[in-house]
């Protein structure tokens, strides 16, 4: 073994020295170290923002039991994966196509107002996923809109917007609330029908005002009417008060000459007798 190596050290080239001896290799020998050992350090913690909580997958054991609040935690670097999810209330918004009790079909727009289970984030990652909006929400509006909408005519879901909106929000929540989410609020956008329908509707519409505004001009009318009659009898009770002063005392008629005489005597008189002012002739 002694020669070997002596017969080794004769072949090396005197002065030649190893690969790992150069500086320039050192420096990048201990970049590389130091690189390793940072991103080990730095793969060792997460950090969960603001209105977020978070869950981690373990390589070896699955999603962890614990969930965690926003601030730096510690994981395993290499074996542990975060996720994140939002807590805070979220807006989904979602259009449904359904046919109403009496056939029409109606096209439902619904904004959604949730937020996440805080305490069961973790079972939503792993019973659902973090995709949850396209496999819980979406398919819950869809399924609840078409139910409630076909138990409705397409004229109750215009008159009776307030009452349906309930229906489907009482049943989204409770559709939801099982898979760890919360419905805050829903607001049904519109309702859109076919243009067949919009047309009737449209024509409804105008009939009735039609109908109302003949109602209006036959009630003008009657009134009108009534006060012609209500004049007529005034003005026949008051012919009945002349007739009877007149056979009570005929000077009556000279005290109604006076009440309407305007003080101004006439150009030209007549022959024949003349009624005077005071009830005399002359």
């Amino acid at each position: 073994m002694a020669f070997d190596k002596k017969s080794s050290e004769e072949k090396k080239p005197s002065g030649q020295k190893s690969i790992f001896e150069y500086p320039a290799v050192k420096i990048v020998r201990t970049v590389i170290i130091i690189l390793i050992v940072f991103m080990l350090l730095w793969g060792s913690f997460f950090i969960v923002g603001p209105g977020e909580k978070g869950v981690i997958f373990n390589s070896f054991i699955g999603i962890k039991d614990k969930t965690y609040d926003e601030g730096l935690h510690f994981k395993l670097p290499l074996f542990e994966t975060p996720y994140r999810f939002e807590v805070r209330t979220r807006i989904f918004r979602d259009e449904a196509s359904a046919a109403s009790k009496d056939l029409q079909v109606v096209s439902t727009e619904v904004a959604l107002n949730y937020h996440l289970n805080k305490e069961n984030v973790n079972d939503l990652f792993k019973n659902i996923g973090a995709n949850y909006e396209e496999r819980i929400i979406d398919p819950s509006i869809q399924e609840i809109v078409k139910s409630i909408t076909a138990k409705h005519i397409a004229e109750e879901l215009i008159t009776k917007r307030e009452i349906i909106k309930e229906e489907i929000k009482n049943s989204l929540k409770d559709r939801l609330a099982k898979s760890y989410v919360i419905l805050d609020d829903l607001s049904i956008t519109n309702f859109d029908f076919s243009d067949e329908f919009n047309k009737a509707i449209e024509a409804k519409v105008t009939a009735e005002q039609n109908a109302l505004k003949e109602q209006n001009n036959l009630q003008v009318i009657k009134f009108q009417a009534q006060q012609k009659i209500e004049q007529a009898k005034g003005e026949a009770e008051s012919i009945r008060i002349v007739n009877e002063e007149l056979l009570k005392s005929p000077k009556y008629i000279d005290y109604l000459t006076i009440q309407k005489w305007d003080g101004k005597m006439p150009l030209a008189l007549g022959s024949g007798s003349l009624l005077s002012i005071t009830g005399s002739e002359k």
